[in-house]
């Protein structure tokens, strides 16, 4: 869903995997005059593109999204559109997943039972430049980020954002040959990422990177 608005509006990319959602939220969205929907991405894959396409001021996106998790794409987005500026909007409140939208370097985290009035709220506080935590997430929450920006680096950090996105889709039960099609890569290449997934992460099989995979959560298990 595409509108217009006034040139000075807010442009946003949403991505969501849920086709509904995505259109509610541009119906929530078009109340407002200064804020403009421009496109809707179904992944993190996706939102790429379309980020690089429309140039947005604002990402909002969520977290579970399959091939590309909505985290690896707002680290993408921030590092390769530092002018772009990302909101999370998560059913989770859990400060593990807090704690790794903050370090990939979001402005903005909300939960999806967020008002109407607080979404639009966030946006331009987040356009504005400054940073947005929903109320709901717990003072402790920050805390644990703050103690945990001056531990130093984990293991996760020395991957690189290939690296990421590999061990999502080894996580999600595809064979090495559907990923280096997927990526448009080599099957020996791919087969050196996961060997040095492997290495960075001291782990030694396949089994042990999906319960790596999930206790990060780079994916989500169904309920």
């Amino acid at each position: 869903m595409v509108r217009k608005s006034p040139s000075k509006s807010i442009r946003i990319v949403i991505a969501d995997d849920h086709q509904l959602l995505r259109e509610g939220l541009c119906g929530l969205l078009a109340k407002f005059d200064n804020i403009e929907v421009v496109a809707e991405a179904s992944d993190g894959r996706q939102a790429l593109a379309l980020v690089k396409a429309h140039q947005p001021d604002i990402l909002l996106t969520d977290i579970g999204m399959k091939g590309m998790n909505g985290l690896e794409a707002a680290a993408r987005v921030i590092k390769e559109y530092p002018h772009i500026r990302v909101i999370v909007l998560s059913i989770h409140s859990h400060e593990e997943y807090v704690w790794q939208a903050l370090q990939s370097g979001v402005s903005g985290y909300l939960l999806k039972d967020s008002s109407t009035a607080e979404l639009a709220f966030a946006i331009v506080a987040v356009a504005r430049g400054e940073t947005y935590l929903t109320p709901a997430i717990s003072k402790h929450v920050v805390d644990d980020y703050i103690q945990r920006v001056g531990v130093g680096h984990m293991p996760i950090d020395r991957l690189t954002p290939r690296h990421r996105e590999i061990l999502q889709m080894i996580a999600e039960g595809n064979s090495t040959k559907k990923i280096a099609n997927i990526l448009h890569l080599g099957v020996k290449t791919v087969e050196t990422h996961r060997t040095q997934l492997m290495e960075r992460l001291a782990i030694h099989d396949v089994a042990g990177l999906v319960r790596y995979a999930i206790r990060h959560r780079f994916i989500e298990l169904e309920s």
